[in-house]
């Protein structure tokens, strides 16, 4: 009895279900139907079908490029070239390929502007490559290659905010140079890059001894292009170098540099609120800086390698110069 009565009860529910204006299931099961049949939920097909096909047809948001060579700015070229050109002495290296300068103005976070002045040229940069010690550290730590002790960290300190050679000596010889290579080559950076100009390398210890490990291009130890600082730098800004998590470890140790000279002496006096991130380097008449400038009203890279005795004092002037034409170029946009 009881058997029957379930039964009963499912033909009944089976009828309601048939009998309603907006469910028709021989459209999903033919002319096969049976009661259990009546307990399947139906998928309305060809909604789902056209669903799909309004997906499909919408454009994907386009995500924000991260290749700084996307953004470059003949315009603020221009102005910067103009600035340069103005300058005897400035000229006269620029065109001798011994001034190489970089500008990005990330105003607008969505649209930077980018400008290089013998951008591809790569030159002895002395300390200022201890930034690709910097990234190569932070690779080997997430790889599971190096251990982030606290030793650890206070050389990278050292080596960043002092540019002490030491605690770069000692850097180096604990992530190699071959490492640093393949963190400079990583097809996510390509912060060394021989079909533009090369970039990035460090090929030889701060130190008296040790063996050379040149550059392939021009056999240069420590070296760098100012397209290839300013692209490090722009890296670093959106969290896209090694990972989010490795740029902002890595902008902690270049914050606040305790070194006050070059760009930094301009900054002190031309924008004293601004948070900059910096290295820089020198050793003979080769001079190298490049800096990060962030608030307020202010969010730009500019760096500069010179060749010439008075390079220190060439970067100071050319970092006011720099900040004129990023500062004044537009509001900031979020």
């Amino acid at each position: 009895m009881l058997k029957q009565s379930f039964f009963l009860l499912l033909s009944v529910i089976a009828a309601l279900f048939m009998s309603s204006a907006e469910f028709d299931i021989s459209r999903y099961l033919g002319d096969k139907f049976s009661t259990s049949s009546a307990f399947y939920v139906p998928i309305n097909l060809e909604k789902a079908a056209a669903e799909r096909a309004k997906k499909t047809a919408e454009p994907a948001t386009a995500a924000p490029s991260f290749r700084l060579r996307d953004h470059q700015d003949k315009d603020l070229e221009a102005q910067l070239k103009a600035a340069i050109l103005a300058n005897p002495t400035w000229a006269q290296l620029y065109r001798s390929k011994r001034l190489s300068v970089g500008l990005v103005d990330m105003a607008d976070a969505r649209s930077p502007r980018f400008a290089t002045l013998n951008g591809k040229h790569m030159m002895y940069a002395a300390s200022l490559p201890k930034i690709a010690v910097l990234a190569a550290a932070h690779d080997a730590i997430e790889r599971g290659e190096l251990q982030e002790t606290a030793t650890i960290k206070q050389d990278m300190r050292l080596m960043i905010a002092k540019s002490n050679n030491a605690a770069t000596t000692r850097m180096i010889d604990r992530v190699g140079f071959e490492h640093i290579e393949r963190t400079m080559r990583d097809p996510r950076h390509q912060l060394y890059d021989t079909a533009n100009g090369g970039g990035l390398w460090v090929g030889k210890r701060y130190a008296a001894g040790g063996r050379r490990y040149p550059d392939p291009m021009k056999g240069i130890s420590h070296a760098a292009t100012t397209e290839q600082i300013c692209r490090y730098f722009y890296l670093l800004a959106n969290g896209q170098l090694v990972s989010q998590k490795s740029s902002l470890k890595m902008m902690s140790y270049l914050v606040d540099p305790e070194l006050h000279h070059k760009f930094v002496n301009t900054l002190d006096r031309v924008a004293p609120r601004a948070k900059v991130y910096r290295k820089s380097g020198s050793w003979s008449v080769y001079h190298a800086d490049c800096a990060m400038v962030q608030g307020p009203n202010r969010n730009y890279i500019m760096t500069a390698l010179v060749e010439d005795p008075d390079g220190e004092q060439i970067i100071r002037d050319l970092g006011e110069v720099m900040d004129n034409l990023a500062h004044h170029a537009r509001p900031i946009q979020p």
